[in-house]
């Protein structure tokens, strides 16, 4: 078997044999170009399986930004298109794929990676470890689904919402999504050629939607809502992007105020967002809470020292990456919002997967929580509480890119 770098050449064939993988066919591209997902594939970061010179495996990845806890910005490798024809599955063929791809990644001085899993049985054996979570919020549309008025005093909403058609958009709702997604910790970048290109799901695609766009005071768009009418009386909301809470009850006030409408699906709505307090009745809602982005850790030293610290301390962690063959035991000291993480011989405070330091990155998961998992071993009573208070985030983490 061969494993190997696409290049340009290699698009048709590669896309031929991911879609095979999956039994799909390739969609009709729209009018005009783009609209597909995979018209955004960067093909110098593709890996392709052959067999007898024939393909039967696939891999690639993107070049995006992912918000760190601190508002820290930085590269991240989004894998995808990651498939093995059903004749060869069960052979190793996975298995070499990623090897290769991780190699590559690290060659090219990457020192993460993220995905979003089709099985989550699949990534964790390759290091991948859930760390962000979304959810759907099913409101059902009668009197009582209105918002409930704040028993709290909260800031007024001093701006407007007006409803264009996807196409009249323009560069929009690129502008407001990366405003949005600097200050998200979890979010990932859409580059401007995902845009351009139509590539991915609505609002990015061609696909016909209302977009809700909300401006503040001085007429400065800061949020949005996508959707359409799908199910009998079922308004769906792809996302809802907005840079404070204020905003967000502001559209979902809107789109929970649609006529002839019996339902609003409010998708990637993050599992700790208060849009489900905020209704006067709270049983007018059915939540449904997923996993979304998984994290590989390629670098541990610089990956720790890369995101934002909040709490003063230091941990020594002893990391083990069974698909990789490594171990390493690491000193974490952080004072001040920054971290130091060196090679140590001192006595471990945790022992853990690489693929649980993958979960742990983002704060969305507390180290007590794996712990009483039993995924991470604590060496003393205190280790798990220091842990949770060092990695905990300035905010939830969150991520609604689809790739």
């Amino acid at each position: 078997m061969e494993i190997r770098t696409t290049t340009e050449q290699d698009f048709d064939v590669f896309v031929d044999t991911v879609h095979t993988a999956f039994a799909r066919f390739p969609e009709t591209p729209a009018e005009g170009g783009g609209g597909l997902w995979w018209s955004a594939l960067e093909m110098d970061r593709g890996v392709l399986a052959l067999a007898d010179g024939r393909p039967v495996g696939t891999a690639a990845a993107y070049s995006f930004e992912l918000t760190l806890p601190g508002e820290v910005v930085v590269p991240a490798a989004g894998i995808t298109s990651v498939g093995v024809l059903p004749s060869h599955r069960r052979r190793g063929v996975l298995s070499a794929m990623m090897r290769h791809q991780l190699a590559e990644l690290r060659a090219r001085g990457e020192f993460l990676s993220v995905l979003l899993a089709s099985e989550a049985t699949i990534y964790g054996r390759f290091g991948y470890g859930p760390a962000t979570y979304t959810g759907q919020l099913t409101v059902a549309r009668h009197h009582q689904a209105a918002l409930a008025a704040p028993r709290a005093q909260a800031p007024a909403d001093t701006g407007s919402v007006e409803v264009l058609k996807r196409d009249e958009c323009g560069d929009l709702l690129e502008d407001v999504y990366d405003r949005y997604r600097r200050a998200q910790p979890g979010a990932l970048s859409r580059p401007h050629r995902w845009w351009a290109l139509r590539a991915g799901q609505p609002p990015i695609t061609a696909a016909p939607r209302y977009i809700a766009v909300h401006r503040d005071a001085d007429g400065t768009p800061d949020g949005y809502a996508s959707y359409s009418l799908g199910e009998p009386g079922t308004l769906a909301v792809d996302e809802t992007i907005a840079t404070d809470d204020a905003v967000f009850t502001a559209l979902a006030r809107f789109v929970l105020g649609h006529d002839l409408v019996k339902s609003v699906v409010f998708k990637h709505v993050p599992p700790w967002h208060p849009l489900r307090w905020q209704l006067a009745d709270f049983r007018a809602s059915e939540a449904r809470d997923d996993d979304w982005l998984w994290v590989r850790l390629l670098d541990v030293p610089r990956a720790l020292t890369a995101r934002g610290w909040f709490t003063d301390g230091e941990l020594v962690l002893d990391v083990t990456d069974p698909f990789l063959a490594e171990r390493a035991r690491h000193l974490l000291t952080v004072r001040d919002g920054k971290a130091e993480c060196v090679p140590t011989d001192r006595t471990p405070d945790l022992s853990l997967d690489i693929r649980d330091l993958g979960s742990l990155y983002l704060g969305g998961t507390t180290p007590s929580t794996l712990v009483r998992a039993g995924h991470i071993h604590a060496h003393h009573p205190e280790a798990a509480a220091v842990a949770d208070a060092l990695f905990r985030g300035d905010r939830e983490p969150h991520c609604l890119h689809w790739f």
